[in-house]
């Protein structure tokens, strides 16, 4: 199940990534409402699928345990590799800006790798109804995430729409192993599943505040990604009631 949870939100990486096969561009107001809705996609499914079933299962404490070991594990691997934080691809000379997208789409990467454990987690813990809304709401905040990588590369000239493509579904792939990874260990054992649940949301919740919120709210479009949050949050409640 681990395998097929990583699989579904990479699968939506890709879709995010499609479009730079067929258009030049994507306006930048759309990318940072896309990006503001992941946030609050992410912000709400830290609480309704990982927080509140974590505290449920195991109490307060393991569960911020976990959140603050995660906001710890994320902060220090932004701080050992060096990437872009989501920002600064757009005004450089040509050879920092290749290398600017390139540390852009490793910030992306890392990024993504709480996605793919908290999926995992969910998938583990063996309750649908708090891995179903999970996974779907993971996979849709996924495509403006490959949109976003893939545009970038396409946009330095470099590459062609092909590559561009191909490298903008690569960033995503890193969920697959942590999915599995996530599964695995929570099944083996159950007692990690609070601690788990609290890491993985304590890294999305570190993740939105040090990368994705800044960023939307870089170049004028505060607004529109504040309400894109907004939106995104809502669809996160209303798939955790449906599907949960």
């Amino acid at each position: 199940m681990g395998l097929l949870a990583g699989l579904f939100i990479w699968a939506l990486n890709d879709l995010g990534a499609l479009p730079v096969l067929f258009l030049s561009r994507v306006p930048r107001k759309v990318q940072d409402v896309g990006m503001g809705m992941a946030s609050g996609i992410m912000l709400a499914a830290s609480f309704t699928s990982l927080i509140l079933p974590g505290i449920e299962l195991g109490g307060v404490l393991p569960v911020a345990l976990g959140i603050l070991l995660g906001s710890v594990f994320v902060a220090m691997t932004d701080y050992l590799l060096p990437h872009e934080h989501f920002a600064h691809v757009e005004s450089h000379a040509l050879a920092s800006r290749l290398r600017a997208v390139w540390l852009f789409a490793l910030a992306v990467t890392i990024h993504n790798m709480p996605e793919g454990l908290s999926v995992g987690v969910a998938v583990g813990s063996g309750s649908l109804e708090v891995a179903v809304p999970l996974m779907v709401g993971m996979g849709i905040q996924n495509v403006p995430e490959g949109l976003a990588v893939s545009f970038s590369l396409l946009g330095t000239g470099r590459y062609s729409r092909w590559k561009a493509f191909l490298f903008g579904t690569i960033s995503g792939i890193v969920e697959v192993p942590l999915a599995i990874f996530g599964a695995a260990l929570v099944a083996e054992i159950g007692g990690l599943v609070p601690y788990a649940m609290g890491f993985a949301a304590g890294a999305m919740i570190y993740v939105i505040s040090d990368e994705m919120i800044p960023e939307t709210h870089r170049i004028g479009h505060e607004r529109l990604a504040s309400f894109g949050l907004i939106a995104g949050f809502l669809v996160m409640l209303v798939l955790d009631v449906s599907l949960g």
